[in-house]
């Protein structure tokens, strides 16, 4: 079954008259509804229907609210539902237990239906519909149908997404929702007037940028100024062409000034809770009643315990404590002093005069005497969340401006730190270039005097018509032998200089073969000496053919020369998975010294015992490197060593698990 693509909503409930309230609010929404009066009808809901809200009442005649959701919460691709439980059992304990068992929202009855919807609504974070993404989107307020279905026609008819609402209360609810582009307000409804809604848009963070039309039958010039004094952008008479409605919607919206680049925290008439404090279950419930009439979802305790804990299960946009006295400045300390929840703005109301000021001292941040009437307590709540949700913006602003310029910072820094890092690295390989062809001039304007020298002390060594005595020999055999130690290491010191620069030639080389004609080479070098190679077979390799041939020289010398005092010196060849190796069973290292094998000029061992320049490796090292590889050894002094190496194919990053387990 296919997605659908506006939300759908479960209802299950037993009343008809709860099933078909809810249905009409949340199908005015724009939600499409499920209904279910039995547990057996939830239950075949939840296995067959799609949908992304679910409210739940908690007692059914043949199934428990509880479970059903345990049930829900349990099914694979129902986890995230949101779901909502709506119940006659508003004890602090039932709506602890309803929180705990995985509902996102608990609301008892009676319950206003603006606030289960808006609340499902803001738990959802449903977005706009994608066919609606580039339309705007205006809100209109009127209590008369015909009007308001007359509006939408001519709106819709431009291109607009519109939205309805039949009363002020319900239109400042769908605002703090819907967030419109423009609102278009009737000036004369029953509840708040049309002046008052756009005073409370304009008081809203959320809201107050929103465009505003009054619109209105009176002819008077005193009405239009006292509701452009309201605050409304513009104003309509209701006995003018409806198309001066669409010019100055268009007015409007084209003159509105452009929001933050941050979006708005949630809108003051959007769907608030409230805990409620009293001792008396009756006093509490008129209290509730008094504060439900502005649309809000009422929590009741008897205790500041009762209060905590659902608190803690459960955060409340405004606290109100129902009686004054030392009792409540009790309470009132006792929830300011508690981390997080003391944050939350708390209102006391009780029948003393005189105890504004015991209150305010105690923590509250408001008193309101009970005479003053229910109007007067829910003004003050509605101040206390404006002052708050003002100050909850203002900080969100603070940290998300804090947010961007530390990640600007970050982002300057970083791009500091390339740069640099490119100018080191530039630096760097130029100086190693110098460095290289330093090296390779040196080397090669060497050879030449080194040949002479050792040309001549070769022939003062053979010439017989004027012998050389034993003294003079003895130091021309010197001289002799360490011009040779010396166009060995110029010879090394060129090899090393072509390893590390010049463009690699990579082709598909059989590296058996290679393997077998560099031992076969090393091995007339020193035909009197027997060592046994076994090279594997089948060894392939993508790599410049010259390189892994002084890889696999330099390795193989090395071998042999470290086998000298084996009885059966043996040297293999072979690969394990994509890693080459040469394994020899000579003098080995010291443990814990591999690293410094491939160091220039690096020994482990007496050059008395085992000579050589010293270059050989690092050579090695270079030429691997060259391929993008890694070059690593393993051994133990006196037991042999064993050289792996790497040679990627080009484009390929080596693997850092090439590594045997043990390194």
């Amino acid at each position: 079954m296919t997605e659908p693509r506006v939300p759908t909503v479960l209802i299950v409930d037993d009343s008809l008259t709860v099933r078909m309230d809810l249905h009409e609010s949340f199908e005015s929404d724009g939600f499409v509804t499920i209904l279910a009066a039995t547990g057996e009808e939830a239950r075949a809901a939840f296995a067959d229907a799609h949908f992304q809200v679910a409210v739940l009442d908690v007692l059914l005649p043949d199934a428990d609210g509880l479970e059903l959701l345990r049930e829900l919460r349990a099914m694979s691709g129902r986890e995230q539902v949101v779901t909502v439980l709506l119940s006659t059992e508003a004890e602090v304990a039932d709506r602890i237990q309803g929180l705990r068992t995985g509902a996102d929202e608990y609301v008892g009855k009676p319950y206003d239906a603006g606030y289960v919807v808006a609340r499902a609504r803001q738990l959802l974070h449903e977005q706009v519909p994608e066919p609606e993404v580039r339309k705007v989107t205006v809100l209109v307020i009127d209590d008369s149908l015909t009007f308001r279905e007359q509006l939408r026609g001519l709106l819709e008819s431009e291109d607009y997404v519109v939205l309805t609402a039949s009363s002020g209360e319900e239109g400042l609810r769908v605002a703090a929702d819907r967030r419109p582009q423009a609102m278009i307000v009737d000036g004369v409804m029953p509840g708040i007037d049309g002046a008052t809604v756009i005073r409370r848009v304009r008081l809203d963070p959320a809201l107050r940028d929103t465009p505003c039309l009054l619109m209105t039958a009176a002819d008077d010039y005193a009405t239009e100024v006292q509701m452009l004094d309201a605050g409304a952008d513009g104003f309509v008479r209701k006995q003018q062409d409806l198309a001066v409605v669409l010019a100055k919607l268009a007015a409007v919206l084209r003159q509105s000034t452009e929001q933050l680049p941050i979006d708005p925290a949630g809108s003051l008439h959007g769907p608030s809770k409230l805990l409620a404090l009293h001792p008396d279950r009756d006093e509490l419930g008129a209290l509730a009643d008094a504060l439900r009439a502005d649309g809000y979802e009422i929590a009741g305790a008897a205790t500041a315990d009762e209060g905590l804990a659902l608190l803690a299960a459960q955060p409340a946009d405004c606290i109100v404590v129902g009686y004054d006295g030392e009792d409540g400045r009790a309470v009132c300390r006792r929830i300011k002093e508690v981390p997080r929840i003391g944050d939350i703005p708390l209102v006391m109301t009780g029948t003393r005069d005189d105890s504004i000021l015991d209150c305010l001292a105690a923590g509250a941040d408001d008193y309101v005497r009970s005479a003053d009437g229910p109007e007067a307590l829910r003004a003050h709540v509605r101040t206390q969340l404006r002052r708050k949700q003002s100050h909850d913006e203002s900080r969100r602003i603070r940290e998300e401006l804090s947010r961007r310029e530390l990640a600007a910072a970050e982002e300057r820094a970083a791009r500091q730190l390339a740069e640099t890092r490119a100018a080191l690295v530039e630096e760097l390989e130029w100086r190693n270039r110098e460095l290289e062809a330093f090296s390779g001039s040196v080397s090669h304007d060497l050879r030449g005097p080194l040949q002479v020298i050792s040309s001549f002390a070769e022939t003062m060594l053979d010439e017989d018509d004027e012998p050389l005595g034993d003294q003079t020999r003895h130091r021309v055999q010197r001289i002799h032998a360490a011009a040779g130690r010396m166009a060995d290491l110029v010879e090394s010191l060129l090899i090393l200089a072509r390893a590390s620069r010049g463009d690699l030639r990579r082709q598909q080389i059989d590296l058996t073969a290679t393997a077998w004609e560099v031992t076969t080479e090393v091995q007339a070098r020193d035909p009197d000496r027997k060592v046994e190679f076994r090279v594997a077979e089948g060894m392939s390799a993508n790599a410049d053919e010259g390189l892994v041939r002084v890889i696999l020289e330099n390795l193989v010398n090395n071998a042999v020369k470290f086998t000298r005092r084996v009885e059966r010196p043996l040297v293999e060849v072979g690969l394990t998975g994509a890693r080459y190796f040469v394994r020899d069973n000579g003098a080995g290292f010291p443990a814990g010294q591999a690293g410094d094998l491939f160091r220039p000029f690096a020994r482990l061992h007496s050059a008395a015992d085992f000579p050589g320049t010293g270059i050989g490796l690092t050579t090695v090292h270079r030429a691997v490197e060259r391929h993008g590889g890694e070059i690593w050894a393993d051994g133990e002094d006196g037991r042999g060593a064993t050289f792996w190496f790497t040679l990627p194919p080009e484009g390929r990053v080596r693997p850092t698990s090439d590594k045997p387990d043990h390194q």
